[in-house]
Parts: C-alpha cells; structure tokens; sequence
C-alpha cells in the first residue's frame, strides 16, 4: 500500500509543528490542556515550549476536525477540558511524522552543504 506524502508548507511550519508536538504527547493518552504543555517541554528536555495563546486555539481546531476528542473532568475544585486522541487524529498523527521525516531529509543535505 502507498500513500501519498504529506507535504508541510513553508507557511504553515511552526503549525504543523505544534500539531505534531500536541498529537504525540496525547498519543499515550489523555491530558488537559495545561498538562500538555508541561508535558511538551519535559519531553523536549525545554526546547520546544507552547503558549496557551497558540495551544488553545490548535486544541479547539483540532477538535473541531475530529482528530481529538475533548471532556470536561472535575479535579478538586477544578473544572479541565482533558483532550483525547482519536482514530483520525492517529492518522493524522501518522501524516505529520512522515511529513516532518521527509522535511528533515530534504533539509539536512542543504545545511550540510559547502559552497564550492
């Protein structure tokens, strides 16, 4: 079975990187929003970090699309909207890794290249 790479637009980089970044981390299960972020920064040992400025409005699309699934959950004395990942969202999920392998393959013989 083929499939068709996933092309990342040039425009669109840093999007499609919070994506991948917000899918993988709710690919072991489900977190709220605010875990999600801490959980992105730990994992990249403090390179990569999200403000919630650009968080929310990615979990809202996501979840509009369909590839996460969000509830309400009560902690104590806290109302969170915990995200799960769906099947579209593994799917998509899939789509981004290839595309950012990709990505990362085509670039890497650029920035390792010496003028002549």
């Amino acid at each position: 079975m083929t499939t068709t790479p996933y092309h990342l637009e040039p425009q669109n980089l840093a999007r499609s990187c919070h994506e991948a970044l917000i899918l993988s981390v709710l690919a072991d299960g489900p977190q709220h929003g605010y875990q999600l972020a801490l959980e992105i920064e730990e994992r990249s040992d403090g390179r990569f970090s999200v403000n919630h400025g650009t968080l929310y409005p990615i979990l809202h699309e996501l979840e509009a699309v369909g590839h996460i699934k969000g509830s309400w959950t009560t902690s104590p004395g806290r109302r969170r909207r915990s995200y799960a990942l769906s099947s579209s969202g593994r799917n998509h999920l899939e789509r981004l890794r290839r595309g950012w392998q990709d990505f990362s393959e085509q670039l890497a013989p650029l920035l390792n290249s010496r003028p002549a």
